[in-house]
C-alpha cells in the first residue's frame, strides 16, 4: 500500500490529548486484545512507521481541545500512510491532523451497544469518511441483528458488504480495505489471508507454537544426549574388549 510522508514525532509532544474511553465503550478485550490481533495485524501489514493499528482509542474530526462530542472509540482502528507518533501523542486519531480518515474500523457488540453501534456510530463513521465499518457480535446475533456485518462507503453513504454463511454455520465477508476476510467462527473473530491461504495467528497461537517448538527442541536435545551417551558407552566397551584381546594375545 502506498504511504504519504509523515511529520516528525517531535511536533506532537506538547498537544492536547483525547480523554480515555468511557467504560461502555470498552468491549474489545475478549475479541480483539486478548487474542492479540493488533500485533498480529501489525506483523502482517508491516510499515509500522506509517501504519496505525489500535484499539479503543479516540477517532474524531475535531481536536480534543474543542469538544468530546463526536468522538468515537472504535474497538479496532486501522489506517495506512499516516503518522503513528501523532496518534500516540494525542491518544487518539485526529482526522484533520492525519490528513485522511482511518481506512477501517470495527466494533464488538455488547448488551448495551446495539443501537449505538448499528445506528449512531454507523452515521458517525460515514460522516468521518471511514471507507469500511464492520460489526462483530461474539454472541451470534443476541446483541446485533446479525453475527457479522460490514459496510463500505459509496458516494458518502454506507452500502452493506456481502456476508457469506458456510455449511459449518460460520460467517465471513471480504474487507477490500485490508485485503483480508473477516470471519465469525463459533463466536471468535478470525482474519483470513486469501493470498497466503491461512488465518492470521492470534497471540495464543503464536505462544502455543513457540511452546511446541521449544518442546520439540528439548526432546531432540534429549534424544541427542541419549545417543551421545550410548555412543560413549559403546566406544568404552570396544576399548575394553580390545584391551582384553591384547592381554590374552600377550599371555
Amino acid at each position: 500500500m502506498t504511504t504519504k510522508p509523515v511529520a516528525p514525532a517531535r511536533e506532537f509532544r506538547e498537544i492536547t490529548q483525547y480523554p480515555d474511553p468511557p467504560p461502555e465503550e470498552m468491549t474489545a478485550y475478549f475479541s480483539i486484545n486478548r487474542p492479540g490481533y493488533p500485533p498480529s495485524l501489525a506483523e502482517h501489514f508491516g510499515n509500522r512507521e506509517t501504519t496505525i493499528i489500535t484499539s479503543e482509542v479516540a477517532a474524531a474530526l475535531i481536536p480534543p481541545a474543542e469538544s468530546c462530542e463526536g468522538v468515537r472509540y472504535p474497538d479496532l482502528l486501522i489506517a495506512f500512510g499516516v503518522d503513528p507518533a501523532a496518534n500516540e501523542a494525542r491518544k487518539g486519531y485526529y482526522i484533520q491532523e492525519q490528513g485522511k480518515p482511518p481506512d477501517f474500523v470495527l466494533e464488538v457488540a455488547s448488551e448495551s451497544s446495539r443501537e449505538r453501534d448499528e445506528v449512531d456510530k454507523r452515521d458517525a463513521y460515514a460522516n468521518m469518511g471511514v471507507p469500511e465499518y464492520w460489526r462483530f457480535d461474539p454472541s451470534g446475533g443476541a446483541y446485533y441483528s446479525t453475527h457479522l456485518a460490514g459496510d463500505r462507503l459509496v458516494d458518502g453513504r454506507y452500502q452493506p458488504i456481502s456476508i457469506q454463511r458456510t455449511d459449518g454455520g460460520h460467517y465471513w465477508g471480504r474487507s477490500v480495505a485490508l485485503g483480508l476476510d473477516l470471519c465469525w467462527e463459533g463466536g471468535e473473530l478470525r482474519f483470513w489471508d486469501p493470498l497466503g491461504r491461512c488465518y492470521l495467528q492470534t497471540f495464543q497461537q503464536v505462544l502455543a507454537r513457540a511452546e511446541a517448538e521449544a518442546a520439540r527442541a528439548e526432546a531432540a536435545e534429549s534424544r541427542a544426549e541419549k545417543e551421545r551417551q550410548a555412543r560413549a558407552e559403546a566406544e568404552a566397551r570396544i576399548r575394553q574388549l580390545e584391551a582384553e584381546l591384547r592381554r590374552r594375545s600377550s599371555s
